[in-house]
C-alpha cells in the first residue's frame, strides 16, 4: 500500500512538473517581453469647445512646459465627476493665485464611457481653456492602468499626478504629497514617487467593513506582499505623484491595463529601485464603485500571480532596462 501511495505521488508531481513547464513554455511563447501601447488616430487629438477645432497632444517624450498635470480616468462617472472636479480646481485655482510659478493642467480620460462623462468634462474644458484643461476621449474601454497611461503620455507637467474620478481623496491632501516628492527629487529629471496612502485608517475600515470584506482586503494584502509589493502597505489609493523622469520609466514598461496597475507600476519601481514615500492622506468611501468585492478581488489576486509569474520566467521584461542597457 505504502508503495502504490508512493508512486502515485511520483507521478502527480511528475504531471504538476510538466504543467508548470508547459505554462512556461506557452508563456514565453505567446506573451510579448515589451508591452505594445496602441493609440487610435482619434486618442491623439483633444477637442478646443471654443474653437471646435481638434489639437494634438504632446508627448511625455517633450519637455515639460508647467508645473503639474492631474491625470483623471474617467468610466461613466457624469453624476461623481463635477463634485471631484470642482473641488480640485477650486484648490488648483487657488494655489496659482498665491504662487506666481505654479502652472497646472487637468486631462480627464473618458475609458469608452457610454453617459455623458464627455460633455461633462467639456463644459470644465470650456470654462477653464484647453490650456487648463483637456478631454482625452477613448474610443474604447482599455481599463484604469489604460486609460492613466494614455493621460500621462500627452501630460506637460514636471510631476504628474493620477487622482481617481469618485474625488475620495481630499485634493488639499497634493501639498502633502508634493512635499513628499521634492525630499526624494528637488527637480523633474530625478527619479521620485510620492504614493497617498490610506493604510493609517486601516482599522477605522475594519470597523465598518463586514467580516467577508475585512477578510478579502487582508488575503488581498498578503498577496501583494507575496507576490508583488513589500515597501508600500496601500498599493491601491488612486492618488499617486511622480516626476517626469519616473512616469517615462514606468508607464512604457507598464503591461497591466486593467485594476492591477498600480501593483504592477510600485513592482516596478522596486525592481528599478527608484525612490518612494508612502504619504498618509484623508479619504471617504464614496457611494457608485464599480467594483464587486468578491470577484474583483479574486481576479486582482489572480492577476497579482500572473504579474509575478510572467517576470519571473522572463515573459515580461521592463522596458525601462532595455533602454538603458542600449
Amino acid at each position: 500500500m505504502l508503495a502504490f501511495l508512493l508512486q502515485v505521488c511520483c507521478y502527480l508531481l511528475g504531471f504538476l512538473i510538466v504543467a508548470a513547464l508547459l505554462t512556461v513554455a506557452i508563456l514565453l511563447y505567446k506573451t510579448k517581453p515589451y508591452p505594445i501601447i496602441t493609440r487610435h488616430k482619434d486618442e491623439k487629438f483633444y477637442l478646443d469647445p471654443k474653437t471646435i477645432k481638434t489639437v494634438e497632444f504632446p508627448s511625455l517624450d517633450d519637455s515639460p512646459t508647467l508645473e503639474l498635470s492631474v491625470i483623471i480616468p474617467a468610466y461613466n462617472e457624469e453624476k461623481r465627476l463635477p463634485v471631484m472636479l470642482d473641488e480640485c480646481l477650486a484648490f488648483l485655482e487657488q494655489k496659482q493665485s498665491q504662487q506666481a510659478d505654479f502652472s497646472y493642467e487637468i486631462i480627464v480620460v473618458s475609458d469608452g464611457s457610454s453617459d455623458a462623462t464627455v460633455s461633462v468634462a467639456l463644459k470644465y474644458s470650456k470654462k477653464y481653456g484647453v490650456d487648463k484643461f483637456r478631454v482625452l476621449e477613448l474610443v474604447e474601454n482599455r481599463g484604469k492602468g489604460g486609460a492613466v497611461r494614455l493621460g500621462i503620455l500627452s501630460a506637460r507637467g514636471r510631476q504628474l499626478l493620477f487622482a481617481d474620478a469618485d474625488g475620495a481623496t481630499k485634493f488639499e491632501d497634493y501639498d502633502k504629497l508634493a512635499t513628499a516628492l521634492a525630499s526624494l527629487a528637488p527637480e523633474w529629471r530625478q527619479d521620485g514617487i510620492a504614493i497617498g496612502s490610506r493604510a493609517h485608517l486601516e482599522q477605522e475600515s475594519i470597523a465598518t467593513r463586514s467580516f467577508l470584506r475585512t477578510v478579502l482586503m487582508h488575503g488581498f494584502h498578503t498577496l501583494v506582499w507575496i507576490f508583488a509589493v513589500r515597501s508600500i502597505r496601500d498599493t491601491q489609493c488612486g492618488f499617486k505623484l511622480f516626476t517626469r523622469a519616473t512616469a517615462r520609466k514606468l508607464f512604457s514598461s507598464l503591461h497591466v491595463q486593467r485594476w492591477a496597475f498600480d501593483v504592477e507600476l510600485l513592482y516596478l519601481a522596486e525592481r528599478l529601485k527608484l525612490p518612494m514615500s508612502e504619504v498618509a492622506v484623508r479619504w471617504t468611501e464614496i457611494e457608485g464603485s464599480k467594483l464587486s468585492p468578491f470577484w474583483s478581488w479574486l481576479q486582482m489576486g489572480i492577476d497579482l500571480f500572473m504579474i509575478w509569474l510572467r517576470y519571473m520566467v522572463g515573459a515580461w521584461r521592463i522596458a525601462a532596462n532595455q533602454k538603458k542597457e542600449n
